[in-house]
């Protein structure tokens, strides 16, 4: 993992300094902006996710790769449906299976700056593949500041099964970046839950450019759980072209 995790970044810095286009990107991997898609456009993004629950089991980790199609409807309002999967290894033994879908909305409030911080909701329903199992609803309250090159996003989320009355959780993302050159941000980001008392931090970084004269972004994070009831390390790569 850390042999692939830097190759990549050799790659995206490689092209961070060839190229001068730039693309609607995600800054963080986690943690969510104020930022929606432009009307009528489309974009298309790949999730990787790598889970390792304990480093002294490193034979035992889970994969969850998503995609996802985006579409502004107007240039405050979008929507995007996910399809997932996830892949299991233990030692030799690998488990791959469709993991559900997901479908999802983002509205943003006036214009960045209109007020001390500037709001976005968001609003996702998640469903597991076989349809008799518990459906879930997700929302997102997005809170962001530009000071300059730096940026701040906080994303307050609540969660709730909508069978078996099941209880809201309450969970966070939180992230700091700085634009260190007009393609590239560096920062950092945490997220956790406050209901399982759950806290990872790591550090993230997202690069921004054209390929085939489409515009493109890749973004990398990687976060480590400070407490026992926190997997011990987790890594996403993001990608996303805009059509």
């Amino acid at each position: 993992m850390k042999k692939y995790l830097l190759s990549i970044f050799c790659l995206v810095l490689m092209f961070g300094i060839t190229t001068s286009s730039y693309a609607d990107r995600r800054s963080y991997v986690w943690t969510y902006e104020y930022q929606t898609m432009p009307k009528g456009r489309w974009e298309l993004e790949y999730y990787f996710t790598s889970i390792v629950p304990k480093f002294e089991k490193s034979n035992v980790n889970t994969l969850k790769p998503q995609i996802e199609l985006e579409y502004g409807i107007t240039s405050h309002w979008d929507v995007a449906m996910y399809q997932m999967y996830k892949i299991n290894n233990k030692g030799s033994e690998t488990d791959s299976k469709y993991d559900g879908f997901k479908i999802r909305t983002r509205y943003r409030f006036g214009e960045k700056k209109q007020f001390i911080v500037d709001p976005l909701i968001y609003l996702e329903y998640i469903r597991d593949p076989n349809f008799h199992k518990p459906n879930v609803i997700e929302g997102k309250l997005v809170l962001a500041k530009d000071i300059g090159d730096l940026n701040i996003s906080y994303n307050q989320i609540f969660e709730r099964n909508l069978e078996n009355r099941g209880k809201i959780e309450s969970e966070y993302a939180v992230g700091i970046s700085y634009s260190v050159m007009p393609v590239l941000r560096l920062g950092v980001e945490s997220k956790g839950s406050y209901s399982e008392r759950e806290t990872t931090i790591g550090p993230t970084m997202s690069w921004s450019g054209s390929l085939l004269r489409k515009k493109l972004f890749v973004s990398l994070g990687a976060a480590w759980g400070v407490n026992r009831r926190t997997d011990d390390f987790q890594a996403r790569m993001i990608t996303g072209m805009l059509f």
